[in-house]
């Protein structure tokens, strides 16, 4: 069974030392004293632990079941979803206004990567239930978020997102589901959607589904799409529930990894639905989601890599192979750990300095978003939009690599099913595809955020390392992490000036170093999260021996890591046209 313990005592360190939340302005954080949110993390790491760590492997094992059409979740997931409902962690950073407990988008965060390192699969649920949430928050009428956002909150129901058809993923334009508006103001929905995490379950006594579709006079394309509330079972004007809704479970996907969560075909017969915000506004409805809903998803990358990194290393302390090169280590046993080997540290230090990295990322990235909700402050917005891309590629992408890391340290036994490291590894591989393939991600970043509003939030971000490095050039001790970050942001600058450069005249030049770009902003992002980590330790006058061991993996990463930008601009720079000037047949 896979072990994992919260790892508190790091998240405290970004909360307050590095972030220094209790002193920000943003409003709500002055509540977040240290007492309060080590009560709030520690509390969720015994759930963590206690709780859903337990169900990961064997939800894994069972998976979820369709039996004359109701979905059946593994053997102890409806307890534990009781229990998490009981304790209030579903409600955690809702609107109090109708039920929640109204903390800060950040402390959701949080506890969110505790959640999905102890269960990826159990979380889902309840993850995607906050989506719906924040939609109708966001646009719903009143009576719409009176009749939904108490149980949501609760998840007494949860909700789902329905976007994915079997012709089309990304190119939404291409969907085929239809909205026929009704005398009463209802619509009728027809159509299939694939790939619906948390389609149908047994945990809630209701779903409530929000589904893409074309109502006429729409046009074609995107422009055309609008976004409905379908529930499970109809809602009486009472609130209660009614009859069975014209929706059904087609199929559960037989998936590579989160076996636990249901991945289901949903049908769409002529179901009752209701207009969510504006008519044929359906995209702009949904993307006011995909900041948290990205941000989400980078989290699940990093938080499965944290958890596989903690079995990882706990193996190579107690798996005994081999002799250290430098003399005997154990000399009463037949063997020295794994540990005592070179290229076992360094794997364990590449997992080590990403996973903390990716965790300051995203809580700063969080940070963004509470100061753009609740200060309504649009240049946080506007930064952390730039950032959503980079979060979400570069995370996913590198908390795959570390799962796999990770399983290698394993050896034979991290391949086989006895053992916990070939689920990381499948769990972790959906993150890099859903929420917008990783590779859109990118076109996405280059396409379209690099230009935004007139490059101004990119010039910001420049800007923000600039100001950082120019603040801490007198300080001797902080040379070690300054310099690297300086080169990497000059890498990252002359790749932006090739595009500007290169866009119109050759969009394919760009578009071909779009990934390579996501890849240097994300290294440049968690290089500056580790020069702020080390400028916190440096300062610390308390436990030592913690604070040093993040100097330690900080120069790790600024010095293993970092330095990958200038191979990702020499790419950039020799430009798409050795791979668009090869025939099809070449590929």
């Amino acid at each position: 069974m896979p072990s994992y313990t919260a790892p508190v005592k790091d998240m405290q360190f970004l909360l307050h030392q590095v972030l220094n939340v209790s002193a920000s302005e943003i409003a709500g954080y002055a509540d977040l004293d240290e007492a309060f949110t080590a009560a709030v993390l520690e509390e969720a790491g015994k759930v963590a632990s206690d709780l859903l760590a337990p169900l990961n492997a064997s939800g894994d094992r069972e998976g979820c079941a369709l039996e004359n059409g109701v979905v059946r979740t593994p053997k102890g997931f409806k307890a534990a979803f009781a229990a998490m409902k009981d304790g209030g962690w579903t409600a955690l950073d809702c609107d109090p206004a109708y039920g929640g407990q109204g903390l800060p988008y950040l402390m959701g965060t949080a506890v969110g990567e505790i959640f999905v390192s102890a269960n990826m699969a159990f979380n889902m649920y309840q993850g995607l239930t906050h989506g719906a949430y924040s939609a109708i928050h966001t646009h719903g009428t009143e009576a719409q978020k009176q009749t939904y956002l108490p149980k949501l909150i609760s998840c007494d129901w949860t909700g789902t997102m329905n976007l994915t058809e079997p012709h089309c993923g990304t190119d939404l334009g291409l969907m085929r589901t239809r909205a026929e508006p009704q005398d009463d103001g209802s619509y009728k929905i027809t159509g299939t959607k694939i790939f619906i995490s948390a389609g149908d379950h047994d945990l809630a006594e209701n779903i409530i589904h929000l589904v893409l579709a074309k109502a006429p006079g729409g046009g074609e394309g995107t422009k055309g799409i609008s976004l409905f509330i379908v529930p499970k079972l109809l809602v009486g004007a009472d609130g209660g529930l009614g009859a069975r809704n014209a929706v059904s479970v087609g199929k559960i996907e037989d998936k590579m990894g989160i076996h636990g969560n249901a991945t289901c075909v949903m049908n769409y017969d002529g179901a009752t639905g209701y207009l969510l915000g504006d008519l044929h506004k359906g995209m702009r409805a949904m993307f006011t989601m995909m900041n948290e809903a990205r941000l989400g998803v980078g989290l699940q990358g990093y938080a499965v890599a944290e958890a596989a990194y903690q079995n990882a290393a706990a193996y190579a302390r107690d798996r005994l192979q081999g002799r250290a090169v430098t003399g005997v280590q154990n000399p009463t046993g037949p063997a020295d750990a794994l540990i005592v080997h070179p290229d076992i540290r360094r794997s364990l230090m590449d997992q080590k300095s990403f996973v903390e990295g990716a965790r300051a990322f995203t809580f700063w990235s969080a940070q963004m978003i509470d100061a753009s909700v609740r200060n309504k402050d649009a240049d946080a917005e506007g930064l952390v939009s730039l950032l959503i891309p980079v979060l979400k590629g570069f995370l996913t992408d590198r908390g795959f690599e570390t799962a796999v890391q990770a399983q290698q340290i394993w050896g034979g036994h991290g391949y086989i099913e006895d053992n916990p490291m070939s689920q990381f590894v499948r769990d972790a591989r959906i993150a890099q595809i859903y929420e917008g393939a990783n590779g859109v991600q990118a076109l996405d970043l280059v396409g379209r955020k690099l230009a935004q509003d007139g490059g101004k939030h990119v010039m910001a971000f420049f800007d923000l390392i600039k100001t950082f490095l120019k603040q801490n050039a007198d300080d001797p001790q902080m040379s070690p992490y300054l310099e690297p970050l300086k080169k990497a942001s000059k890498d990252v600058q002359a790749a932006a000036m090739f595009f500007m450069s290169q866009a119109a005249k050759n969009p394919n030049a760009a578009l071909a170093g779009s990934y390579d770009f996501m890849l240097m902003m994300g290294h440049t992002c968690l290089g500056l999260m580790w020069a702020k980590i080390a400028k916190a330790a440096l300062a610390a006058t308390t436990d030592p021996d913690f604070h040093n061991a993040k100097l330690i993996t900080a120069r790790y990463y600024m010095t293993r890591q970092l330095p990958a930008t200038a191979l990702h601009l020499a790419r950039i720079e020799s430009g798409a046209d050795p791979v668009m000037a090869l025939p099809e047949a070449a590929f």
